[in-house]
């Protein structure tokens, strides 16, 4: 039998909009009082959130502080990045490798 999904279901792949993920690793001496630091800045400044970051998680790996965001598209990323700089070079942020940026072959939502 064959069922239909109700017309207010969430899609579980998305492929209306093609999407990035970007990866970073910030360098072995970056504390999160750095990045807590950061983001309230980023807030004062009324650029947190961005528009076209979809998500945004901040852990810990091996010892440093990593990043990964999905954004909508690499246009809305670069333009943060413009912002974004200048806050991580005040607060003292530096990366162990540029960040990494993949493009996105499907994204799944719960």
């Amino acid at each position: 039998m064959a069922t239909t999904r109700p017309e207010s279901a969430t899609p579980t792949m998305d492929a209306r909009k093609t999407s990035i993920v970007v990866r970073y690793t910030a360098g072995p001496d970056v504390t999160t009082e750095q990045y807590e630091e950061t983001i309230r800045r980023l807030k004062n400044s009324g650029d947190w959130l961005p528009e076209g970051l979809d998500y945004h998680v901040a852990f810990p790996s091996n010892g440093n502080l990593r990043v990964s965001e999905i954004w909508d598209s690499r246009e809305q990323f670069n333009a943060f990045v413009e912002r974004l700089m200048p806050v991580l070079d005040d607060v003292g942020i530096k990366f162990s490798a540029p960040p990494e940026i993949l493009k996105v072959h499907s994204i799944a939502k719960r």
